[in-house]
Order: C-alpha cells, then structure tokens, then sequence
C-alpha cells in the first residue's frame, strides 16, 4: 500500500528540509566565553565551613554542554585488588578533592603522596612522598584532601600544606617546594598515634584533612571499625601550625568519666572523628561529626560510654572544652554514625538571620542547629522506636531524635510486599528473604534472625556531604536507598571472614539485602539527588543519579538511579555538579530543576567532591574531579585528576 502527502502538507516540510540544509551550510557564530569572576577553593568543601558552592559563573546552564577536558594529570598511585598470603588488599579508592591557593592546586595521591599542579595547565610542580607502607593496610580508603595555612610573612614554610597520613602522621610541608617544614615537630612531622593504646596499623589513622583555625591545625582520626571494643580511642587534637606543639585534646569520655587507660593511654573505646571537621573562624568553634562507639552493632557493653556517639560536637578552639554537643542517634546499634562535614551557612528563620549547622545523616534526616547553642532551630520530636527482637546482653533507647520541619529523605517502610525484581524469580526470592527477617521500620535492633535495616549503613546520606547555595538556603545532596541487614553470630559460632566485635558476645555479618541477580530488592531509583529549601522545609526536586551502562551488560542499561558515595558541588551560575563511584561519568545539573545539562566522560568512576575555580579576570573557570574508583563498586582504580573548561571560543548554535 502507498502513502501519498498532500501538497498542503508536503509544501512546509520541503521549505524547512531546505532551510535546515541552508543554516547548515552557513559558519556558525563564534562568541568567546563570558569573563566570569575570580574564584578560589582553598578548603576542602569549598569553604572552612564546607558549604561545596562556589561564586564562580563562567560556566552557566547555557554553555555548559561546551564543556571540554583542559588538562588530565596522573600520579601513577594507584592498587589493583590482589591477594597477598593469608590477606587480601582491596583496590585502591581515590576520594580527594584538591584546593586551590593563589595559582596552584594541591592534593594527595590514595598513597598519601602530596602533589602541587600549576592550576591552569595541570603540569606538575612538585610531590612529596611519605612512604607509606602501603601492605600495612588491606583497604587504601583515601586521602580526602589537604589543608592551607599561611602565616601572612615571605619565605620558606611561611605557606605550609598540612596532610594526614594512613599510618597517622601529619605532615607539613613547603607549599612552594614540597619540603617539609622542619620546624613543625620532628623534622617536619608529628606521630598523631603517640600516647594510644596498643592497636594494628591498619586500626588507626587520618583519612580527612586537618582543619585550620588561626594558628591551630586540628585532626581527628579513622579507627577501624567493627573489631574490638579495645580499640584505640577516638582522640581530637590542635596542633600548633608553626611548631607542631601540642595545644589541647578532646577524647570523647561521658562527663566525670576517665580520659585515659590504667597504663595511661588514651581511654580505648570512644568514638572517633574520622569524617571531616569544620570550623566558624568568627566565632572560635570547631564541629566534630562523630563516629558510632566501637564496636557498631552490639552496645551491651558501652554503659554510657557512647555519649557522645553519633554527634554533632562543637568545641571552644582554643582551649578543646565543649561548647555544645547535639547527639542524633542514641545508643547507636546501625553504624548511624555521622558521615558528613557539619556544613555552616546563615539562613533566615522567622524573618531573621540565623547561624546554623547544617548536619545530614545516614538516616536521611537533616538537622538545623543554631551553630552558637546547639539547640534544634525548629522542632525534633523524640519518637518512640523498635524495642523487640535485640539479643538479651542488649539494652535499647527508648526514642530517637526526628526533625519535624524538613521531611525525612527516605520515606516509608521497607517491606516485602513492596519487593521488586527484574523477573519474578528473583522478586519472589526478594520477598522471602525480607519476609525472613525482623523488620518493624526505622531503628529495628540487630539480632540473631538477622534485621533490615533501613536506610542501610551507608545511607541516606554519606561523606559526600550537601552543597548548600548561602544565597538561597538551598541544599542539595545525594540520598542512597538501600537495604542492609545486621545479624549478630553467637561467639562460639564466629567465622574468621565475619566483623569480629571482639570483647562483646556476638560478631555480626552484615550485608546489602540483594536478589539472586544481584540487584537491590527495592524498586529504583536507588540513587538520587535531592534539593531542599531549608528555610520553608520544601523538597524542590530529586532526579536519579547514574545509570547502569557501567555496570551491567546490554540490554540492562537502563535503569537510573545507582547507589553509591557521591558529593554535589554548586556554583552562583546556577549549576550542580556530581559523580559517583558506580559510573564513569561526571555530570552536571540545573540548580532550579534537577534537569541534566551535560555529561562529560571519565576513565573510572569519580565519587569524589568536584571543585571550581578561576585565578584571574580574563582566565578561565575550571571544573576539577578526581576520578580514581571505589574499592566497594564495580569501577576499576586509577588515579586521575581531570579539569573541564569552556573551549576558547563556543559555537553559538
């Protein structure tokens, strides 16, 4: 059978073949960038109180699909898994975020080297190596990132860049040379493991950078989690930038109990910091995200140890006493332990101008504190949660903390009747194994049947941390929605491969609730980004971030929303920028919408914070990502350091 058009159809389709055949043929017009405006990024969230957002605005929603490579730079540290003797290493994890100060870029490798990039060219100026025994640690985590401090005179360390080490030293070196600064403790380093307990390499040491206030260099620490209820305490120190001198420390004990141990070492036990610290230069404070109270699914043991659990704590900076600590969960039993930077912005609440922390969690839930006392900018309800099922060593806390104002991220249960699957297999092999564990909401306590828990340990909300826009009190972050399951293993039954919680009565296995195929049990997305306005409490919009293309054969491409660690960064122009550690791409984002704008290819996965800059007037505005893989996805290691930029002139189409 054939189909004719008409003539009064045919007519305009053959004049507007011809008119696109004739726009082709033309030159396009060729505008050069706009000139934007001077940027740096001298910490590790953008800020000392690590808002992710930047006033650059080169780089707009209307050119940003023009966006190109610059310069890539290669440091050449990265692991390949492997398994050596008895014990297995994991691949490498590439989690930094550099900084910018002046003209240069500085960061450090997965292997704790430290190295300074000419900013606009990406050539390498100089790297420093602390010859870290990279065996000694079966997971190489990160680095996440460097600090800045200047002393405001000329010469030599009079510009010191500060970074922690896996085997817990912190180092400062020249800025200019990449020498170490030899008059900061010994030669230039401090050993920050001095005075703990006795403990394994790879149970202590420093993932995050230090935090600078005025003269004061303060860290915490990672301790190893899931082993002993010995392990090493969770000490904050500050430092003197220029001698090393030890100033104060903060080892997180319940009020009137004992800072140290019988031989006088730091008191085992305590949480730890291990995530990053902010700091209000204005007001002298300090914010410590606190870790859970070892180990993370059996506290029968902790008797009030874990006060200041899973925390936001301010601190007077100079002196390390407490100003004001604000506990999100109680007596933790789910690895809820705070992952994010306390973010510090001012927002207007009941038509004025409020200092707050900003503090988003595992859980999903967001808190706003008044940065000055700690106490909920608006109402937290303590609501009554699951006490059946727990192990009879266990005690339970009655209630948990939930904000009221700004809606919980992940809503709803997770039940088995809501399981899903890409076959009817494996939904019905889904739907059995919820069905076989205990599963009565949010804060459902470990057990011996095993017991979902949901949001899952790695979130709701992780490291990645929130950008928040200070003009708007717009915040946007990347929200995982997962299941996991904790089921505690009676002593006599332990294996050697399960988390051994040593010193408890239980080890406890721990796992993402998954089908045969692999896949979650939950239907996606399970992976998002979401933009609140903090002020009135309102989700403006949440879009699924990543796709599997990287991860799953053809034809099983299609599914959006991976679930993974990712950190957003925002500029004025009106943009968001993110990866994530399952896909091999960085994309960026409306602000306004939530609608993709572009997306620019990576040789790995990136789940690092991007940053921005522009040094001069008439350069250009840089969009840096790490791109190195993450030990726990699917994304092979590397060890790439990326910059897009706008071409010099942009085709205007």
């Amino acid at each position: 059978m054939h189909t004719f058009l008409s003539s009064k159809l045919f007519a305009p389709l053959l004049s507007g073949i011809v008119a696109t055949f004739l726009s082709a043929c033309q030159p396009e017009t060729i505008n050069e960038p706009p000139p934007g405006v001077t940027a740096d990024w001298p910490a590790y969230g953008g800020t000392p109180g690590g808002t992710h957002f930047s006033r650059a605005n080169q780089i707009t929603p209307d050119n940003v699909a023009n966006l190109e490579v610059a310069w890539h730079h290669r440091s050449g540290d990265y692991r390949e898994a492997r398994k050596s003797g008895a014990s297995r290493l994991a691949q490498s994890s590439m989690q930094v975020t550099p900084i910018l100060v002046e003209d240069r870029l500085y960061y450090c490798s997965p292997f704790n080297r430290v190295i300074s990039l000419d900013a606009e060219t990406g050539a390498e100026l100089w790297a420093f190596d602390p010859k870290v025994n990279m065996d000694n640690h079966p997971v190489l985590t990160h680095c996440r990132g460097v600090s800045s401090w200047r002393s405001n005179r000329e010469g030599f360390c009079e510009h010191r860049i500060f970074v922690g080490t896996m085997d817990a030293r912190l180092i400062a070196l020249d800025a200019n040379t990449g020498k170490p600064c030899p008059d900061f403790g010994n030669a230039g380093e401090i050993d920050t493991s001095e005075g703990m307990s006795e403990h394994q390499p790879a149970e202590y040491g420093i993932t995050s950078p230090p935090a600078i206030l005025g003269d004061k260099v303060i860290t915490g620490s990672m301790v190893l989690d899931n082993q002993r209820t010995d392990s090493p305490g969770g000490i904050v120190r500050a430092y003197n930038a220029r001698s090393g001198e030890l100033e104060w420390v903060f080892n997180p004990v319940p009020p009137g109990g004992t800072a140290r141990n019988e031989d006088g070492t730091w008191r085992s036990g305590t949480t730890n910091v291990w995530s990053i610290i902010s700091v209000d230069e204005t007001r002298g404070l300090v914010f410590l995200p606190t870790g859970n109270t070892t180990p993370d699914y059996f506290g029968g043991h902790r008797k009030g140890l874990d006060y200041y659990s899973s925390s936001v704590i301010a601190l007077k900076g100079d002196s390390g006493e407490i100003a004001w600590h604000y506990q999100l969960v109680h007596h933790d039993l789910w690895d809820y332990d705070t992952p994010a930077q306390p973010t510090l912005v001012d927002l207007v609440v009941d038509e004025a101008t409020v200092p707050v922390v900003v503090q988003v969690t595992k859980m999903g839930m967001t808190f706003v504190l008044h940065r000055e006392t700690g106490q909920p900018v608006w109402p937290v309800e303590e609501r009554p949660v699951p006490q059946e099922g727990a192990v009879e060593e266990e005690y339970l806390a009655p209630t948990q903390p939930f904000p009221s104002h700004i809606p919980p991220l992940i809503k709803g249960a997770y039940s088995a009747d809501a399981a899903w699957g890409l076959t009817f297999w494996d939904r019905n092999a889904c739907r059995d194994k919820i069905a076989g564990m205990r599963n009565d909401g949010i804060y459902t306590p470990p057990s011996l049947q095993g017991s979902v828990n949901y949001p899952s340990n790695a979130g709701g909300n992780n490291w990645g941390s929130p950008a928040i826009n200070p003009d708007t009190g717009v915040m946007v972050v990347f929200t995982n929605r997962l299941a996991s399951t904790g089921k505690l293993i009676p002593r006599a039954a332990c294996e050697d491969n399960l988390q051994a919680q040593t010193g408890t009565p239980y080890c406890v296995e721990t796992d993402w609730i998954t089908s045969p195929l692999g896949l979650p049990c939950s239907a996606p997305p399970w992976g998002t980004l979401d933009a609140i306005n903090l002020s009135t409490g309102e989700t403006l919009w949440s879009v699924p971030l990543g796709t599997t293309r990287d991860m799953a054969p053809f034809p099983f491409w299609w599914i959006e929303g991976l679930p993974g660690m990712a950190a957003p960064m925002m500029t004025h122009s009106g943009l968001i920028f993110s990866g994530i550690s399952n896909e091999h791409a960085l994309r960026a984002f409306s602000a306004e919408t939530g609608k993709e704008l572009w997306q620019g290819e990576l040789p790995t996965a990136a789940n690092a914070l991007p940053m921005t800059y522009q040094i001069r007037p008439g350069g250009k505005q840089y969009v840096v990502i790490a791109a190195g893989g993450h030990w726990s996805g699917g994304a092979p290691p590397g060890d790439h350091i990326i910059a897009f930029a706008l071409p010099d002139q942009v085709p205007q189409r």
